[in-house]
């Protein structure tokens, strides 16, 4: 099998990419502002931000893995499904992180359907990704491209969640 026709998704990973790194940057300075105004208990809100971090993270390494020359099915089959498991992983690690995070507030449904069982999903689909390329090269690279796009919209949503959860504890 040659090597996979990437180049018409150079852009896309461009554009993914950076709102993903632009988007990490921009939760790291709303967490230092709310911490600076000192009005905000950070108990518990490790469990909630560092995954929104971390899909961001996997958004911005897709991307990057994605523009590199030279890819083929071995090195793109290894990738997706490396970051689909360690995506998995970290899945249950923020699990379990959010049952034990202590903090008297107690995760709700909608907490755990968007901080765990979606982004669980997404990346279990990266990777049977990673399967699927050897049978189905161009139309797995959609699905990955779907899987890129919704970890930085589960991201999006989280970030706000975040930024609103804190917003109406400052003003408690």
């Amino acid at each position: 099998m040659d090597a996979l026709p990437l180049a018409g998704w150079e852009n896309f990973y461009v554009i993914v990419g950076s709102a993903a790194g632009g988007l990490t940057g921009l939760t790291f300075v709303v967490i230092a502002l709310i911490r600076d105004a000192r009005t905000v208990r950070p108990t518990g809100l490790r469990a909630y931000v560092t995954p929104t971090i971390v899909h961001f993270g996997g958004v911005l390494a897709l991307a990057a893995f994605l523009s590199m020359p030279h890819q083929h099915p071995v090195t793109l089959s290894v990738g997706f499904m490396t970051g689909g498991l360690a995506g998995v992983g970290y899945g249950l690690f923020t699990a379990v992180n959010m049952r034990r995070q202590g903090s008297g507030y107690v995760p709700v449904r909608e907490d755990w359907m968007w901080n765990v069982i979606l982004p669980t999903l997404v990346y279990a689909v990266l990777f049977f990704m990673g399967i699927l390329i050897w049978y189905r090269p161009a139309g797995t690279l959609f699905g990955v491209a779907v899987v890129a796009l919704s970890l930085l919209f589960i991201g999006i949503r989280n970030a706000w969640d975040i930024a609103i959860w804190m917003t109406m504890q400052r003003k408690q």
